[in-house]
């Protein structure tokens, strides 16, 4: 097992990755003054309220409180443990990660991922070894002989077998609590079973190779269900991944295109016929998240369906996703196959370069909505033209603002002979002087807008460091955090506010840092500095006037020690 990740690269990899490149690839960004903006990925919105900063290094949404710098918005967003969103930003920088030999350092939740992963790949071999040896073994091997698939795709894919029988896994693994909570078990009448019986199995990897979970296929289309999926697990989110992806990436880690298909099969039959970039969805409609998991690895997306009824419905289902992440610099094109056919009856009855042409020939995103409505809608009548802008509106407000959606505007104007343009303007665009008029309206005291300047630009430590603060003189509330913050910031000098929270994540300061690091200061850049100096000779001025009151106060009373007397004369030189 890996040891400890040494907080040194962890603030260097902050360093070499820029939040703004990452969050752009996940949710399109808009730039709006220094802060880069979208609608929230956390909760839905129509009006954009999360914010990037690419001087701090942070993001923040005023609608949900979502904050965070790089490694909280993958961990959120990829629903992705602290590791493995390291191990992620170390791939993206192209660097090693240098684990100290350090035992017992990975969190519980760390080495129950580790746990599952292990017992994952366990259960792909079983399968794969299955294939070769067991008894009943023939059956597979001829149903994948029937359908083309040569020994080394197999491999590739790491295809297996798993036997007709209710209790195979457990006696083998002897883990039953840990196959539970991989998936590969099920529980019913007081007995745990097999989920996979009977079946053809497919082993879904991640981008970083780990299996994940399974797609289990019939053998005998007579048996219901046709496609059997792992369960949503703490490794497997099927609305997250797909299948193929770490396949078709060991191959050509830069495809010029990936077409989406429906089923494993599909896309271990294309791979057999030289068509070795294609993917499935995992038994749902399709989702942005996928989507956004593709377009981090290339510029164009092919979605190809079936010709069928459940096909069709299924490619119109997916503009919802589609239209989510769409931007000037990715593409989507829809094929549509014949009725009745799929991807591998197709391939097998017309061959590969009429297959291919039919790849090249694929209907652009933008034709493909369009036609769907006008197939159905007369745009001769007023109603007609009406409906065409009441449904095609809803897509039209989840684009990015650019090129592309200024063009798609222009298209239904030109179809509805409506100016649709300030309608959608009204739904998408909020004045960025009212968008956070809450937030802004908020007096803060000195205090807290002090410790937020620093927060937010902890540079200003050096001024700090030119001129120390004479702690016993501070006295207002928080003092004591306000103390921990500045030293903490004092002797780890951080770069940016994304790294100064990283030293506090997982502590009980998290939550008011991530608040400090998000509150609105309206102060120009050439400002801060004087803004912050100011603040901070202001609270020592006040303080020692607290401080002195009270001992004066505290001598007419009381009396003072000796130390509070010394005390007491230094307060009056200043």
């Amino acid at each position: 097992m890996a040891g400890k990740i040494p907080r040194q690269f962890i603030d260097e990899l902050l360093v070499r990755v820029d939040i703004v490149d990452i969050i752009d690839s996940h949710v399109p960004l808009k730039k709006m003054g220094s802060n880069y903006t979208a609608r929230c990925p956390f909760h839905n919105e129509k009006s954009p309220s999360f914010n990037v900063n690419r001087n701090k290094q942070f993001y923040h949404c005023f609608g949900c409180g979502a904050g965070g710098n790089v490694i909280s918005f993958l961990m959120e967003f990829n629903h992705l443990s602290f590791v493995e969103t390291i191990e992620e930003l170390a791939t993206v920088a192209g660097v090693e990660i240098p684990y100290e030999n350090q035992t017992g350092y990975e969190p519980e939740a760390k080495n129950k991922l580790v746990e599952l992963q292990e017992i994952m790949a366990a259960c792909a071999t079983f399968y794969t070894q299955q294939l070769k040896k067991h008894p009943q073994k023939q059956i597979a091997v001829e149903y994948l002989k029937n359908r083309g698939i040569t020994g080394v795709i197999a491999r590739d894919f790491m295809i297996g077998y798993a036997p007709d029988g209710w209790q195979i896994l457990s006696p083998h693994f002897k883990n039953t609590e840990l196959l539970c909570e991989a998936g590969m078990l099920a529980f019913k009448n007081d007995m745990y079973y097999d989920r996979f019986r009977q079946r053809i199995m497919f082993p879904i990897r991640n981008k970083r190779g780990h299996v994940i979970g399974f797609g289990g296929r019939v053998l005998d289309d007579s048996q219901q269900p046709k496609y059997l999926n792992s369960p949503e697990t703490p490794l497997f989110h099927k609305s997250n991944e797909v299948y193929g992806l770490y396949e078709l990436l060991k191959k050509n880690p830069k495809p010029a295109r990936i077409l989406i298909v429906e089923g494993y099969m599909d896309v271990v039959t294309l791979a057999q016929f030289g068509i070795d970039y294609s993917v499935a969805a995992l038994g749902t409609n399709l989702t942005a998240t996928q989507l956004q998991l593709l377009f981090r690895s290339t510029p164009e997306v092919i979605l190809c369906f079936d010709g069928d009824n459940a096909g069709q419905n299924a490619a119109w289902k997916a503009m919802d996703a589609v239209f989510s992440v769409l931007n000037d610099n990715r593409q989507v094109r829809v094929l549509i196959l014949p009725s009745p056919h799929d991807p591998d009856s197709l391939l097998r009855e017309e061959g590969t370069q009429a297959f291919l042409q039919r790849i090249e020939n694929a209907e652009m995103v933008s034709s493909y909505f369009f036609n769907h409505f006008t197939a159905t809608l007369n745009l001769d009548s007023i109603e007609g033209r009406a409906k065409l802008a009441g449904q095609a509106k809803p897509f039209l407000l989840k684009l990015a603002d650019g090129f592309f959606k200024n063009m798609m505007l222009a298209k239904l104007e030109e179809l509805t002979h409506f100016d649709v343009a300030p309608e959608i303007e009204k739904e998408t665009v909020a004045p960025p002087q009212n968008q956070h008029q809450k937030e802004k309206n908020v007096r803060h005291s000195m205090e807290r807008l002090t410790l937020a300047l620093l927060v937010q630009n902890p540079k200003l430590a050096t001024k700090l460091e030119a001129n120390p603060i004479d702690w016993q003189t501070l006295e207002f509330s928080g003092i004591d955090i306000f103390k921990a913050i500045v030293q903490k910031i004092c002797i780890e000098k951080p770069t940016s506010t994304a790294q100064l929270l990283e030293h506090y994540r997982g502590l009980p300061e998290e939550k008011m840092l991530n608040a400090l690091a998000s509150l609105p200061i309206l102060i120009p850049d050439d400002g801060i500095e004087a803004e912050f100096s100011g603040g901070l000779k202001q609270l020592i001025l006040q303080g020692r006037k607290n401080r002195l009151n009270k001992l004066v106060e505290k001598e007419k009373t009381e009396g003072l020690t000796k130390d509070e007397k010394d005390f007491l004369r230094r307060l009056l030189q200043f």
